[in-house]
C-alpha cells in the first residue's frame, strides 16, 4: 500500500488535538458571551475548568479505547504498539493506513525478563530480514555461493590452545588444536568447535570476508531455537574509536540500526533495552573489518578487545594489520584463528559459465578464457588474469562487467593492455560504475561518477576528523598524511553536510533558516498591514519588505551562532521516534523540567528577538519619516517591558509545546529494520508534526490573551504565525537533523554541484544497483577497495577535490 506523504500523517495525528481545543474554546466563548460582567472572573474560571475536564476526558478516553459508539470498533490496548488502520471514524476519518501514529503507552511490560526474551526474538527476525535482503541484492546466492574456503591460521597468529579450549588448569591430556578447515556452507559449524567461542577470520582484500560473516548470521539464526540465545549482530569496526568502551559503543550501534531497541527499562536508573542486551551477553558480536581502524588504533583496539575475554564473538580482518598488532601486544585472547585461502581455477571453472548467457548450446562468452587459462598456464597476460581472479570480490566484478552483460565480452581481459595485475584490478574498478549505469547517458554516467566520487571522499575526510582526535599515537600523525589510509564506511545521510567547514555549515544553515522566517514574517506583516491597519497593499509590501529582511538578517545571523555552537564538533544525530497521539503522559512528566527549561530559553530568544526587530523597524521607520537623529531616541523610548513580556510570552509557549512534544513520540517498533530512507522519513514526519504543535500551541496561547484583551486580531495572527510557523520552520531547519539535511544536502551542495538534487533517490538507486549496501540505518560502498578507488580518481579527476581535503585536514 501507499505511504502517506508527512504532511498527511502530520495533519491526520494532529485532528484530534484540534476537536478538544475546539470543543474547550466553544465553551470559553459561550462562557464568555452568557456570564454577566461583573461576575466573569468566576464564569471564566468555571469555563476553564469544564474545558480541562473535556481534555481530560478525552485523553482518558483515548487512552483505553473505551466509549467507542455502537458500531464502531474501540482501539486496541496491548503489548507496546497500538496502531489505528484503514479508515477511521468521526474526526480522524483517513483513507489510508497511518503506520507513523500510535495511541498508548510505549511501556515495558512487568517481566523485564520476558521483556528481553521478546525483544532478542524480534531483534533476530529484523537482522535475519537485513541480512538475507542484502545477500540477495548482492547476488551471493545466484546462481550458486562462490566457493569461500578457509584453513587454520599459523600458531604465531593464535592464542593457546589450552585458552581456547576452555581447558581447566592442569587438565589432561593438554588440548591440541582443533579440526577448523572448512568452506562456507560450514561456517556455523566449525565455529561451534571452539569451546571458547571466539573465533578470528583472516583474509586479504576481497577474499571473501563480508560473504562469509552475512552467511554465518543468516546461518547461526536459522539454528536458533531458544530466546534466550544470543542474536548475531554485524558490526562495523571501521566507526570503533577504542577510547570508548566496547559494550557502550555496541549499544549505540544497536540505538542507532533498531531504534525500538532505546526504550527505557522500569525503576529508576533504568537503562535501554540495548544496554541490557549488550551487557546480559544476549548479543553476539560479528566485528568486521580489524583492518578498517586507524593503523596506529589497532594495538590499542586489539588489547581493548582482549579486555572482554569472556564475551563470544567473530571477528574480520586482513592478515597484515591483525598480525602486527599481535606482535605489539599478542593474539586475541582465547580465539581460534582462521585464514581464507584464494579461489582455484577450478572454482571458476565451475561458477564464472554459470552465471553467463549460452553462447552455444554447450558453451558460453566465458569459454575461451578459461581454456586458454587452462591449457596456457605460463602465458604472461593469462598468469596475470588467473592471479586477479583468485578473490571473490575481482570475480564478481568480472561477472558484472561480463556475464550481466550482453554487449561485452570476458576476451579483453587477456588483451596484452592489461599485463599487469594492477591493471586489471584497475580495469574492473574503472568499469564496475559505468556498467551498472549502462541505461544512463554518458554525461549522466559522468555525473554519477562524479557524485559517487565526492561521497568517498567525504568519508575519508570524516576519517581524518577521527583520526585527528589520536593524533598523539604511536603511527597516526603520519597515517593522516597518508593517500590510502582508512576512512569511516558508514554513509549516514545526517552526516553529508560535514563535507562543508564549520564556517560554510554555519552560513548556511543561519541563511536558510533566516530566509524561512523572514519570508513567513514577511508574508503575514504584508497582510496584517493591508487588512488590519488599512494601509493598502503598496504600503503592505514595504512594510512586509522591511519586516521580513530585519528578521531575516537578525535571525540569520541568530541561528547560525546557535548552529556552530552546538553542531560545530559533529551533526545532529536524526530522532529515533515516532510520532503517537496522546497516552505519553508518564513521558511528559519524566521530561517536564529539562524540555520545559529548554523551551524557555529558546522561545525567550525568539521573544527578545521579536521585540528587538519590531524596535528597529520602529526606529527606521522615525529616521525615514523625521531624521535619523530621532531613530535613536524612538528606539530608546521603546518600552522594554514589552520586550520582556514578549520573551517570557514566547518562553513559556514554546516550553509547553516541548512537553507535549515529550507525550506525542514514542520509540520506533523493535521489529523495524530501519533503513536510511525510512529513518529519513520518520524525522521529517516528526519535525513537521514538531512544527504544527508548536503552531497550534502558540495559536491556542493568543487566543486566551485575545479573550482576555490583551491582544486584537492582528496581534493573535501575528503572534501565532510569525512565532508558531516562521519561528518553528526557522529552528526545523536549523536545529533538527532532517532540516540541516534539507539546507545541506538537499539545496546548498546540489546547488553548487557537488551532490544530485534528489539525493535520497540517488542513495536508493545507487543500493538498488549494487554500488551501495545497506547496514543499518546507513549506507556503506560495496567495497572498502572501492571507495578507497573512487576517492582517488576523484582526487585525480577533480582538482578541487584535493583542496577541499587539504582544508579539511587543516581544520581538524
Amino acid at each position: 500500500m501507499k505511504r502517506p506523504s508527512p504532511a498527511t500523517v502530520a495533519l491526520g495525528a494532529m485532528v484530534p488535538v484540534v476537536r478538544v481545543l475546539l470543543l474547550a474554546g466553544g465553551l470559553v466563548v459561550a462562557g464568555n458571551g452568557l456570564v454577566p460582567a461583573r461576575y466573569a472572573p468566576w464564569g471564566r474560571a468555571v469555563v476553564l475548568a469544564l474545558a480541562v475536564v473535556l481534555v481530560v476526558r478525552e485523553v482518558r478516553r483515548r487512552r483505553t479505547g473505551g466509549g467507542a459508539p455502537a458500531g464502531r470498533p474501540a482501539l486496541r490496548v496491548g503489548g507496546t504498539r497500538n496502531e489505528l488502520n484503514g479508515i477511521t471514524y468521526g474526526h480522524a476519518l483517513m483513507a489510508d493506513v497511518i503506520k507513523q501514529v500510535t495511541f498508548n503507552d510505549v511501556r515495558m511490560p512487568p517481566t523485564f525478563k520476558g521483556t528481553l526474551d521478546d525483544a532478542a526474538d524480534r531483534l533476530a527476525e529484523s537482522v535475519r530480514k537485513q541480512w538475507r535482503d542484502e545477500e540477495e541484492q548482492r547476488k551471493v546466492r545466484d546462481p550458486i555461493p562462490l566457493p569461500v574456503r578457509w584453513q587454520p591460521a599459523s600458531d604465531e597468529l593464535m592464542d593457546h590452545w589450552s585458552n581456547i579450549c576452555d581447558a581447566r588448569p592442569g587438565a589432561l591430556p593438554v588440548p591440541g588444536p582443533l579440526p577448523l578447515a572448512g568452506q562456507l556452507h560450514e561456517i556455523v559449524d566449525v565455529y561451534r568447535r571452539i569451546p571458547s567461542g571466539r573465533l578470528v577470520v583472516l583474509g586479504r582484500a576481497g577474499s571473501g570476508k563480508s560473504i562469509l560473516t552475512i552467511r554465518f548470521v543468516l546461518d547461526l539464526l536459522k539454528s536458533r531455537t531458544a530466546s534466550s540465545e544470543p542474536v548475531p549482530v554485524i558490526f562495523s569496526l571501521a566507526s570503533w574509536d577504542p577510547a570508548m568502551p566496547l559494550r557502550r559503543w555496541m549499544t549505540g550501534q544497536l540505538e542507532r540500526d533498531y531504534p525500538g531497541l532505546a526504550v527505557m527499562g522500569p525503576g529508576p536508573g533504568a537503562s535501554t533495552l540495548a544496554a541490557e542486551l549488550v551487557e546480559r551477553d544476549r548479543i553476539l558480536p560479528v566485528l568486521d573489518g580489524f583492518d578498517e581502524i586507524a593503523d596506529g588504533l589497532h594495538r590499542r583496539a586489539l588489547e581493548k578487545l582482549n579486555g572482554h575475554a569472556a564475551m563470544h564473538l567473530l571477528l574480520t580482518s586482513r592478515r597484515d594489520e591483525y598480525a602486527t598488532a599481535v606482535q605489539h601486544t599478542k593474539a586475541l585472547t582465547a580465539a581460534a584463528v582462521v585464514e581464507l585461502t584464494d579461489l582455484s581455477p577450478a572454482d571458476l571453472e565451475h561458477y564464472l559459465p554459470r552465471t553467463a548467457r549460452k553462447a552455444t548450446p554447450t558453451s558460453t562468452v566465458w569459454e575461451p578464457v578459461l581454456r586458454s587459462l587452462r591449457e596456457h598456464p605460463q602465458d604472461p597476460a593469462g598468469a596475470e588474469l588467473a592471479a586477479v581472479l583468485t578473490t571473490p570480490l575481482m570475480v564478481a566484478l568480472a561477472r558484472i562487467l561480463y556475464s550481466d552483460t550482453p554487449d561485452r565480452t570476458p576476451s579483453e581481459l587477456l588483451d596484452s593492455g592489461l599485463g599487469t595485475r594492477e591493471a586489471l584490478e584497475d580495469h574492473l574498478l574503472d568499469n564496475f560504475v559505468p556498467t551498472l549505469y549502462q541505461d544512463q547517458s554518458p554525461a549522466r554516467r559522468a555525473r554519477v561518477l562524479h557524485w559517487l566520487g565526492y561521497l568517498a571522499q567525504h568519508l575519508d575526510r570524516l576519517g581524518t576528523r577521527d583520526l585527528a582526535r589520536h593524533v598523539d599515537a604511536p603511527g597516526t600523525r603520519d597515517l593522516a598524511q597518508h593517500p590510502d589510509r582508512p576512512g569511516t564506511r558508514d554513509l549516514a545521510w545526517w552526516q553529508l553536510g560535514d563535507s562543508l567547514s564549520l564556517s560554510s555549515r554555519r552560513c548556511v544553515i543561519g541563511l536558510v533558516a533566516g530566509l524561512a522566517f523572514g519570508l513567513v514574517d514577511g508574508l503575514v506583516m504584508w497582510g496584517v498591514t493591508w487588512f488590519a491597519f488599512g494601509f493598502g497593499p503598496v504600503m503592505g509590501l514595504m512594510n512586509g519588505l522591511v519586516n521580513g529582511f530585519s528578521f531575516a538578517s537578525m535571525s540569520a545571523l541568530a541561528f547560525g551562532i546557535v548552529y556552530g555552537y552546538r553542531y560545530g564538533e559533529a551533526a545532529c544525530e536524526p530522532s529515533r521516534v515516532r510520532v503517537r497521539l496522546l497516552g505519553g503522559v508518564t513521558e511528559m512528566r519524566k521530561e517536564f523540567a529539562p524540555r520545559m527549561a529548554i523551551g524557555l530559553a529558546g522561545g525567550f530568544g525568539l521573544g527578545a528577538l521579536t521585540w528587538l526587530m519590531a524596535a528597529l523597524e520602529f526606529a527606521l521607520v522615525v529616521a525615514v519619516r523625521e531624521s535619523p537623529g530621532s531613530a535613536v531616541t524612538a528606539f530608546l523610548a521603546t518600552r522594554f517591558d514589552q520586550g520582556l513580556n514578549a520573551a517570557l510570552l514566547y518562553g513559556v509557549s514554546a516550553g509547553l509545546a516541548y512537553v507535549l512534544m515529550a507525550g506525542l513520540e514514542g520509540p520506533i517498533d523493535i521489529e523495524t529494520v530501519v533503513s536510511p530512507p525510512d529513518l529519513l522519513h520518520t524525522n521529517r514526519t516528526t519535525a513537521l508534526f514538531q512544527l504544527l504543535v508548536l503552531a497550534l500551541v502558540l495559536g491556542v496561547m493568543g487566543g486566551v490573551l485575545y479573550w482576555s484583551g490583551w491582544f486584537n486580531i492582528a496581534s493573535w495572527v501575528a503572534f501565532g504565525l510569525v512565532g508558531g510557523l516562521g519561528g518553528g520552520l526557522a529552528y526545523a531547519l536549523s536545529m533538527t537533523a532532517w532540516g540541516q539535511w534539507v539546507a545541506l544536502s538537499r539545496i546548498w551542495l546540489p546547488l553548487t554541484g557537488r551532490l544530485p538534487w534528489n539525493m535520497s533517490a540517488f542513495l536508493a538507486d545507487a543500493h538498488r544497483r549494487g554500488v551501495l549496501r545497506q547496514a543499518g540505518a546507513v549506507y556503506q560502498f560495496r567495497h572498502v577497495r572501492l571507495q578507497h578507488h573512487l576517492t582517488r580518481a576523484f582526487r585525480t579527476a577533480t582538482p578541487q577535490g584535493g583542496a577541499d581535503r587539504v582544508r579539511a585536514e587543516r581544520a581538524v
